[in-house]
C-alpha cells in the first residue's frame, strides 16, 4: 500500500476553546492512538486533503515535530453543515502487528451479462480487511469478466494470499441483475428457437 506524509504539531493545550482556535487556523485537533500514552496534536486543513478528497488509502509517515509514526487514519469528523474537520483519529501501526482497514475496491473486466442487458451493480466499495502492513494492497481488484445474468461474486468468493477478509462471506461484492431489456432478448431467442424448431418439423 502506498504511503503519504502528513505533518503536525503537539498541542500545548486541550479543550474546546483551544480546539475552537485550532479550526479558525485551519487545523484539525488530532489524536495518535496505539502507543503507550495517546498523542493529541493539530494537523493542518491542508495535509488533510491528501486524505479525505480521494477514494484512495493510504498508509501514513506521521511527521510531529520532527518525530515519525507509522499510522493510519482511522475516524474523521466533520461539521454538520459546513465542509470542516472538527477531529481525526489516527493509529499507530507496527510491521509485525496485523492492522484492520477498508480497501477499495477495482473492477475489472467486462461482464458477458452486459452483453445481454444485463446491468452490473456494486454494493460494496471497500472492503475491511486485515493484514500486515507490507501487505495491505492498494485495491481489492476483482475480474468480472465471467459473470453472466444473475450471477453474483460474495465475500466468500475471493482468496488473497497473505489477507484476511473480515466482511461476511455472504455479503454480495458485485452482482449482474436482469433488466427489462436481457428479458426482451431472452424472450426473443426464444421464440426464434420456436420458430426455427418448428420450420425444421414442417419441413420433415
Amino acid at each position: 500500500m502506498k504511503s503519504v506524509v502528513v505533518k503536525g504539531e503537539l498541542r500545548s493545550s486541550l479543550g474546546k476553546k483551544d480546539s475552537k482556535k485550532l479550526r479558525a487556523e485551519e487545523k484539525a485537533p488530532a489524536v495518535l492512538y496505539g502507543g503507550d500514552q495517546p498523542i493529541h496534536f493539530a494537523v493542518p486543513f491542508s495535509e488533510l486533503r491528501q486524505l479525505v478528497y480521494t477514494p484512495s488509502v493510504y498508509l501514513i509517515d506521521l511527521d510531529i515535530d520532527g518525530t515519525v509514526y507509522k499510522a493510519i487514519m482511522q475516524d474523521i469528523q466533520w461539521h454538520p453543515v459546513e465542509e470542516l474537520v472538527l477531529h481525526v483519529d489516527f493509529l499507530a501501526i507496527s510491521e509485525d502487528k496485523p492492522v484492520k482497514i477498508a480497501v477499495p475496491v477495482k473492477i475489472q473486466g467486462y461482464a458477458k451479462g452486459l452483453r445481454k442487458g444485463g446491468k452490473l451493480n456494486t454494493n460494496l466499495r471497500r472492503l475491511t480487511v486485515k493484514a500486515l502492513a507490507n501487505a495491505l494492497p492498494d485495491t481489492i481488484d476483482i475480474d468480472v469478466s465471467n459473470l453472466d445474468l444473475a450471477q453474483s461474486i460474495k465475500v466468500g468468493d475471493l482468496t488473497i494470499d497473505g489477507i484476511d477478509l473480515l466482511d461476511q462471506k455472504s455479503n454480495v461484492i458485485v452482482s449482474v441483475a436482469i433488466t427489462r431489456a436481457a428479458r426482451s432478448a431472452a424472450g426473443a431467442a426464444t421464440d426464434d428457437e420456436e420458430e426455427e424448431e418448428s420450420t425444421e418439423a414442417a419441413e420433415e
